[in-house]
C-alpha cells in the first residue's frame, strides 16, 4: 500500500441460487445473514430493513423502536449490482451521515450452469482519514469472510 492510500477490500462467495434470488436475499433478507455481532444499537437489535431504491436507506432497530441507519443506496439495479455507503466510523461506531461513510459495492454475477458469485468490496476507505487503516485491517480476512459465509448459508 502507498502511503496515504488505502486499498479496497474484496471477497466473494459462490452460492449455488440464481442472481435473482441472491440479490432477493441480501436486500429483502438481511436478518436472516447479517452477523450478529454487528450492531450499532445499544439495545439488542430486533430488525433489518433496506429502502429498496437509489436514496433509501438500510438500517437496523430494537424494540423501544430506536434506529440506527448503516448507509445509504446510491446505487439500486437489481439484480445486478447495488451500492450503498458504510457509516461506520474507526471504532466501529455509528457516523451521523454519509459525510466521512466509505462505501460498498456487491455484484452478483450469473455462474453456468446454475449458480452465482457474490462479490462484496469496501471501497473508499480512505474517508475514514486515520482510522481508515485500522477499519482496513479489520476487514481484511480470509474470503468470503464472516457476512459473506452467513449470507451463502442463508441462500
Amino acid at each position: 500500500m502507498r502511503e496515504g492510500v488505502v486499498s479496497d477490500v474484496r471477497k466473494s462467495v459462490v452460492v449455488p441460487a440464481t442472481r435473482e434470488h441472491c440479490f432477493q436475499v441480501f436486500t429483502e433478507r438481511m436478518a436472516d445473514w447479517w452477523p450478529p455481532s454487528h450492531v450499532l444499537l445499544t439495545e439488542p437489535r430486533v430488525g433489518l430493513a433496506m429502502e429498496p431504491k437509489a436514496g433509501g436507506r438500510y438500517y437496523e432497530w430494537d424494540a423501544a423502536g430506536n434506529e440506527k441507519t448503516w448507509g445509504t443506496v446510491l446505487e439500486w439495479e437489481p439484480p445486478h449490482r447495488i451500492r450503498l455507503t458504510w457509516r461506520v466510523d474507526g471504532r466501529f461506531q455509528s457516523l451521523p451521515d454519509d459525510e466521512a461513510a466509505s462505501e460498498i459495492e456487491v455484484l452478483f454475477t450469473p455462474l453456468e450452469p446454475a449458480g452465482t458469485r457474490v462479490e462484496l468490496a469496501h471501497v473508499r476507505l480512505d474517508k475514514h482519514g486515520e482510522d481508515a487503516e485500522r477499519i482496513f485491517q479489520a476487514l481484511n480476512g480470509p474470503s468470503p469472510g464472516e457476512t459473506l459465509q452467513r449470507f451463502a448459508d442463508a441462500v
